[in-house]
């Protein structure tokens, strides 16, 4: 069998005139070329494929079964040359080529995904990579390089590397199922609270191992997925804090109830949010406008986070 050749980018540059004209002589004039050198090229990418693109019987050349399929390959190759060459020419004008964004998962979805599609749209040749972390998982991160940027929850004190701008917070509150044995107290004793299994968002980054945050229980079970976390609660297999927004239709149905316990902050405690990066690698004009849009948005009303919206989207 003969080897197939390999056409030319105005070979099926050519090809996809002619089948969009309806005519070589249409597509001649719309290219500016000769009639001749339309024909020409066509016959060349034929003879080099071994296949008949156009059906010359009639009065105008009909594509063939097999035209139909190569066009389609050639509409696609001519679609990522011009992809290829819209990045180029952002690239040169200083775009960055990719993103990378960790986020941490008690990040409240709204402003993130708002923030997403506007970027999606002004920066279309910019590719983006997203990250949902854990307690010092965002910072990690960024701290190593891993991504560029960050949406940090981290308690522990973000190190001097990294530089933050604060965005809000999360209140988060401690609940359990109805069904649960501390359900039943207008206020937990302590004591008893420390007793009962409580289910903890943890990770596996440098920045927390070994440190506690919020963790009153002698017994837990440490969680890296807030959706598990989410779910283990409304089965009764313990209690724990989440952020308020997300357990608040749980709340109203009677899925959670929200717990008070002896000596704890009565309303919960704050998790607050910072956009981050490395000192030493500031971001670029694209970079630099995801911040800012992220940050512009983050005071929109809270609805789940971006944890819960992901895990919604892939179902």
């Amino acid at each position: 069998m003969p080897l197939v050749g390999t056409p030319t980018l105005d070979q099926l540059a050519v090809f996809a005139a002619v089948a969009d004209a309806g005519s070589f002589s249409a597509a001649a004039r719309s290219l500016r070329r000769g009639q001749s050198v339309v024909s020409y090229t066509i016959a060349n990418l034929e003879a080099q494929l071994g296949v008949a693109l156009f059906d010359r019987a009639g009065r105008m050349p009909v594509l063939t079964q097999a035209g139909r399929a190569v066009l389609s390959d050639a509409r696609r190759v001519g679609g990522l040359i011009e992809e290829m060459r819209a990045r180029a020419g952002a690239l040169r004008e200083g775009l960055e080529a990719e993103i990378s964004l960790a986020v941490d998962v008690m990040f409240p979805v709204r402003g993130l995904v708002c923030a997403l599609h506007a970027f999606s749209a002004a920066f279309p040749t910019v590719s983006l990579r997203l990250r949902m972390e854990a307690v010092g998982g965002a910072a990690q991160l960024v701290l190593d390089g891993t991504c560029g940027l960050g949406i940090s929850g981290w308690a522990g004190g973000l190190p001097e590397a990294l530089e933050r701008r604060p965005i809000g917070q999360a209140r988060l509150i401690p609940v359990a199922s109805p069904d649960h044995a501390l359900a039943g107290f207008s206020v937990v004793p302590r004591g008893l609270a420390r007793e009962h299994v409580q289910l903890v968002l943890a990770d596996g980054s440098r920045l927390s191992e070994g440190r506690d945050f919020g963790v009153l229980g002698l017994k837990s079970w440490r969680l890296g997925d807030l959706g598990a976390k989410h779910a283990l609660l409304l089965a009764g297999l313990g209690w724990g804090n989440l952020p308020e927004h997300l357990v608040a239709d749980d709340l109203a149905g009677g899925r959670l109830v929200r717990l008070r316990i002896e000596g704890e902050q009565e309303g919960g405690y704050d998790y607050p949010f910072s956009l981050i990066h490395r000192a030493d690698q500031p971001p670029g004009r694209a970079g630099a406008w995801l911040m800012d849009r992220i940050g512009s948005q983050s005071g929109a009303a809270p609805s789940g986070t971006a944890s819960e919206f992901l895990y919604q989207r892939s179902k």
